[in-house]
């Protein structure tokens, strides 16, 4: 084990504890020199009506991410999970986004969500409704960049769905029957609890992925139009690399850690309740 901590301890903890020393600084990202300010940094976000804001958008944009991935993803691995016909081919279509880089998912759909000539507004427009300024409207920012997410998402939550659901015993679902359960029931008292340690796992790497979302916010909106899509880690790499406060960035950080941390301590600690292993 010795190998992998060392790796740990020079590429984790030790920036870990060197961020959080920054964090009670007012280090400007270049000055050889800095004075240690304690905890005025934390106290600015707290007092800042735009941290705030932030975080209602971080975790917004994390509740409206991670639930439909999940449901979508499981509904396609249930659809796919029964002999279809080219099931691999829409397997291989479905998981293509994910391996694509979210750089250029984003770039693509810039050009989807374009007000004038973009093919999301010109669909809109056949069906008799009108144009939306996707990624220029306050109202519409956020919920662009989560179609984008979302869509990237669903295929990775599919593929292991689909692991998932092959491990369910058929016996089961044969003996459900023969008890004359219909088929929502055995949906919920047999796939979901069978399930259950997959969607464990899923909950928690997309809530931190969503948590951890920067590229499509930087290739779409820059987290504009006036701030909408501004989520901490943004908000991140705004002030250390745009204002160079690195001093409150690493606060924001900081802040942004003990919040992932949050959250999944919550998953585990309501899992026990769900989860069946």
């Amino acid at each position: 084990m010795l190998p992998a901590l060392i790796l740990l301890l020079l590429f984790w903890f030790i920036p870990m504890a060197v961020s959080l020393f920054i964090s009670f600084t007012d280090w400007d990202y270049i000055s050889p020199t800095f004075s240690f300010v304690g905890l005025e940094n934390y106290s600015s976000l707290f007092t800042d009506k735009e941290f705030y804001k932030v975080l209602l958008n971080t975790l917004s944009f994390v509740v409206f991410t991670v639930v439909p991935i999940m449901a979508i993803g499981l509904g396609l691995a249930l659809a796919l999970n029964k002999k279809v016909a080219g099931s691999t081919v829409y397997k291989a279509i479905l998981f293509s986004p994910w391996v694509t880089p979210m750089v250029a998912v984003s770039i693509v759909w810039s050009w989807i969500f374009q007000p004038e000539v973009g093919l999301l507004n010109f669909l809109l427009s056949a069906l008799g409704l009108p144009k939306i300024d996707w990624l220029g409207s306050s109202t519409w920012a956020m919920p662009a960049v989560i179609i984008v997410t979302v869509w990237k998402g669903i295929g990775w939550v599919m593929i292991f769905y689909l692991e998932a659901l092959q491990r369910v015993p058929v016996d089961l679902y044969e003996s459900a029957s023969i008890d004359g359960a219909p088929r929502w029931r055995r949906f919920r008292h047999i796939t979901l609890p069978m399930i259950s340690p997959t969607t464990f796992f899923l909950l928690i790497v997309t809530t931190i992925d969503a948590l951890q979302a920067y590229d499509q916010i930087q290739v779409l909106t820059q987290g504009g139009p006036a701030g909408s899509t501004r989520t901490l880690l943004y908000m991140y790499y705004q002030l250390a690399f745009e204002q160079f406060n690195m001093g409150q960035a690493t606060a924001v950080a900081t802040l942004l850690v003990l919040i992932t941390a949050l959250l999944s301590a919550i998953q585990f600690l309501t899992s026990k309740r769900w989860v069946h292993y």
